[in-house]
């Protein structure tokens, strides 16, 4: 009886060891004091280290992600490209000469009968030439932004065409400039080719050959006779430059604009006269592009183009020169096609009409056809009707 009263005695007291024992597992752990060392100070480093980088890593993400909202919201939607639009027409408005514009193109008074469309914008684009105190354009062309078919294209003008000058006597299209301006030259072309031009941009020669400097020249290939006659002539102003070569060529503003002006020796491809000097234009103004759409680096773009910029003129608002990059942008125009007034077959070029050397006489009924054909792409029976509507 005495051992079994001291067996239940002993296991009551196991029990309360055993229940002891898990009151202290759930105890909350006291804390221990430890003596400092290195190792956990470079642990508690570590982990602080890491924290700042968690707390990096998750700004940058958010930061990013923000940016990527913002591009989207820019670029992926009409009413943030249009923010860009601004920008950079402002940026071009800011920087092109406009100061001594007497009309603006908003406030131009067009020539009734002059066609006009609202899917085509045309804008006039020329280069000045002064030789013994005379302004005449020696080249002009028609700018044409064409939203229906999505193409930009250019339209040469001959500068010998006979033409009617509002107020004076019939005469060669380059004289309208140094009788009245580029007010009266877009009256004469308004006038004469049945087309509207809804603004200018112009540029003299000395301004050309700094823009194609800036833009470290032009690459021209030459054919032989080219070669011969451009370093045999003063069309390359300064002798040190009159160093061109058959074949290809990169050629500083000088040597591209004695370029430009030969109209005495064939072109390479044989053309001749007035149709080989529009030729040699529309060659280097592509050159040109290429020049300027290969470089890559965007610090050197924007400076070079602030002072190309520098040496245009022109009558456009911001607001104008605006729409025109938008429509180019959002109608992804990347086409440039390239045509001539007078067409082959449609003229005559006597060595002399009323009192005038050598002018280039059109047939204007056909030739205003074959513009509307293509800068309208009306068919021909749509150009005809269109001109007679214009009478």
């Amino acid at each position: 009886m005495q051992d079994k009263k001291v067996d239940e005695l002993l296991k009551q007291q196991v029990l309360e060891i055993m229940n002891e024992e898990q009151n202290t597992a759930t105890e909350p752990d006291q804390p221990v004091r430890q003596i400092p060392n290195k190792e956990n100070k470079s642990n508690k480093s570590y982990k602080k280290k890491r924290k700042n980088k968690h707390r990096f890593l998750k700004g940058l993400g958010i930061t990013i992600m923000l940016l990527l909202v913002v591009v989207f919201l820019v670029i992926g939607t009409k009413p943030g490209r249009s923010f860009l639009y601004r920008a950079a027409s402002n940026f071009v408005f800011g920087n092109v000469q406009n100061e001594e514009i007497e009309t603006t193109a908003e406030d131009r008074k067009h020539v009734p009968g002059a066609r006009h469309e609202k899917y085509v914008k045309n804008y006039l684009i020329f280069g000045i030439e002064e030789i013994g105190g005379a302004r005449n354009t020696d080249s002009m062309m028609i700018a044409s932004i064409n939203t229906k078919d999505d193409t930009i294209k250019l339209t040469s003008l001959l500068r010998d065409s006979y033409v009617d000058i509002p107020g004076y006597k019939a005469n060669k299209l380059n004289s309208a400039y140094s009788k009245g301006g580029a007010d009266l030259l877009i009256e004469t072309v308004e006038k004469n080719y049945k087309i509207r031009i809804d603004g200018y941009a112009s540029v003299d020669f000395k301004s050309f050959e700094k823009i194609v400097d800036l833009l470290g020249g032009v690459t021209i290939e030459l054919g032989e006779k080219e070669a011969k006659y451009l370093n045999k002539t003063n069309y390359i102003s300064k002798k040190s430059n009159r160093n061109v070569k058959p074949g290809i060529n990169k050629l500083n503003g000088n040597q591209a604009m004695g370029y430009c002006r030969v109209r005495k020796v064939e072109t390479l491809g044989g053309a001749n006269n007035d149709y080989g000097r529009v030729i040699r234009q529309q060659r280097v103004l592509k050159a040109m592009f290429e020049s300027y759409t290969s470089m890559k680096n965007i610090v050197r773009i924007l400076p070079i183009t602030k002072e190309c910029l520098g040496y245009v003129t022109t009558d456009l608002s911001q607001e104008q020169i605006e729409k025109a990059m938008e429509a180019v942008v959002e109608n992804k125009i990347t086409t440039m096609d390239t045509f001539r007034i007078p067409v082959d077959g449609t003229f005559e070029a006597p060595k002399k009409y009323n009192g005038i050397g050598y002018p280039i006489i059109l047939d204007w009924e056909k030739n205003r056809i074959e513009l509307y054909k293509y800068v309208f792409n009306d068919t021909e029976k749509e150009a005809v009707e269109a001109l007679a509507s214009q009478k």
